[in-house]
């Protein structure tokens, strides 16, 4: 597949591809003389919202935020079609400096800066659907992941409450233009890239969506507090601190109102349950691991003690 791949990527675009390697079963690190590429493989999303995603980052791109660029093809398109299996979407970017932070390294200077890049990432948001109109890009609960009532099982009814409760909850939220638009929506710490210079890029817009900013916010710090706490102080306090340092370098670039704030540990609860919701989507229940089976627990007793990964 990866050969068949590097040759067809090589008829339609402009640069020379010597190997393919694949990341996931949609994204593909193309090795040049030049430096890496990747080639994003995918039906996940239709034409329309592909191709209003690219608009969108391509705005952040000329605005000198840290995003990857898309490199046209031969035929001028950002988007083209490529038959493999069947036909399917294609989107070459080129390879973001930096790489991933290693988990001990998610402290509050850097999640500090973090928040900073996310408040001028919605300040540009709000420039860039001033001047487009977003058609194609959804409302979060449009999307099928938050489709939870779906996905848990009727026989778990006291978290299947608690969902439809944080789902109620945050869809009577007024849509203020000051607090609702265009966002990553899947900002953890594995789609963010720090250089020697702490410059960050963000990767992986795919899942962006119209949502209450607060979300991206919201997803960084349970990421952090899931995957990157090791030790060394309480994680209370770690929680605390991270927030804290977040919430102060977005505010350096764009303002949230004392209202939003109080609502992110109602935005955390609606990320946990997210998570919870997706394991039924994509694992498969009659053979679950005894790995997954631990995390499915570990879940289900913190959502149906009403659990608060986050005190502030």
């Amino acid at each position: 597949m990866e050969q068949r791949i590097l040759e067809s990527l090589n008829k339609i675009y402009p640069v020379n591809i010597m190997a393919v390697e694949s990341v996931t079963n949609e994204m593909f690190r193309c090795i040049t003389e030049h430096g890496d590429y990747f080639a994003r493989i995918t039906n996940y999303k239709t034409y329309d919202e592909q191709l209003e995603e690219i608009k969108y980052t391509n705005f952040l791109y000329s605005e000198g935020f840290g995003v990857s660029p898309i490199i046209q093809s031969l035929n001028g398109k950002l988007i083209e079609k490529m038959t493999l299996k069947s036909e399917v979407l294609t989107v070459l970017y080129k390879g973001a400096s930096g790489a991933h932070l290693h988990r001990s390294q998610w402290n509050a200077k850097v999640l500090k800066e973090l928040g900073r890049q996310i408040g001028r990432l919605h300040r540009l948001s709000k420039t860039f659907e001033n001047i487009e109109t977003v058609k194609y890009i959804n409302d979060w609960y449009e999307n099928e992941e938050y489709a939870f009532l779906k996905y848990i099982p009727k026989e778990e009814n006291i978290i299947r409450e608690i969902a439809d409760e944080v789902l109620s909850s945050i869809k009577d939220i007024p849509k203020k233009q000051s607090d609702y638009g265009l966002i990553h929506g899947d900002l953890w710490l594995e789609n963010i890239l720090v250089d020697s210079h702490n410059n960050f890029t963000m990767i992986d817009f795919q899942d962006c969506e119209k949502n209450f900013y607060i979300f991206d916010l919201a997803v960084p710090i349970y990421s952090a507090m899931e995957y990157s706490f090791v030790g060394n102080s309480n994680i209370v306090d770690y929680g605390r601190s991270i927030s804290n340092a977040i919430i102060e370098g977005y505010q350096e670039e764009n303002s949230i109102s004392s209202e939003m704030l109080e609502k992110l540990p109602l935005f955390i609860k609606l990320k946990e349950i997210f998570e919870y919701s997706l394991m039924h989507m994509y694992w498969d229940i009659e053979k679950l691991t005894e790995e997954q089976i631990r995390i499915m627990n570990h879940f289900r007793i913190r959502i149906e003690h009403k659990h608060s990964l986050l005190k502030i």
